[in-house]
């Protein structure tokens, strides 16, 4: 089997410039060119992305739930602080609304006992507040932490 010589040049092409390895790996594929694709570093950089949508959402979905753990458990700081923690959760459930396709919405789904855990760990470590004040596992459905109107009851009274 001989190899092209425009497919090594593909692969040199990607250790001088992505962004034109890129652009040329765009054309191969609209011109239906395949057998001169660069594989290797095409499966590497859909790998990338896969991995950089998972924790663009995994992120969002960790904020809005640090944020719904202080608006529900850091009384102290509620009346001064509320109105900001409901603006973030906004703010984050907008982002991930708009980034969620039904892939990353199971990987989600998967992975929202994990990214809870942080999430406490991270209010814990933001508050001072004792881990044994916040529920073993997460009390949020996935549904809860995407409705932009949904927010859990709090023992505050103002």
């Amino acid at each position: 089997m001989k190899i092209s010589p425009f497919k090594n040049s593909l692969k040199s092409l990607y250790e001088q410039d992505e962004h034109l390895w890129l652009t040329e790996t765009i054309e191969l594929l609209k011109e239906n060119r395949l057998e001169q694709l660069d594989i290797e570093n095409l499966i590497e950089e859909l790998e990338g992305l896969s991995k950089r949508d998972k924790s663009r959402v995994e992120s969002f979905l960790r904020q809005i739930i640090i944020h719904l753990l202080l608006f529900q458990y850091w009384t102290t700081e509620y009346e001064y602080n509320y109105r900001h923690w409901q603006g973030e959760v906004a703010t984050f459930r907008v982002q991930l609304n708009r980034s969620l396709t039904t892939n990353l919405k199971q990987h989600l789904s998967d992975n929202r006992e994990d990214i809870y855990q942080e999430s406490v760990f991270i209010v814990t470590q933001k508050t001072g507040l004792s881990l044994q004040i916040f529920p073993s596992i997460c009390p949020y459905s996935l549904e809860q932490l995407l409705d932009k109107s949904w927010l859990p009851l709090t023992n505050v009274i103002l």
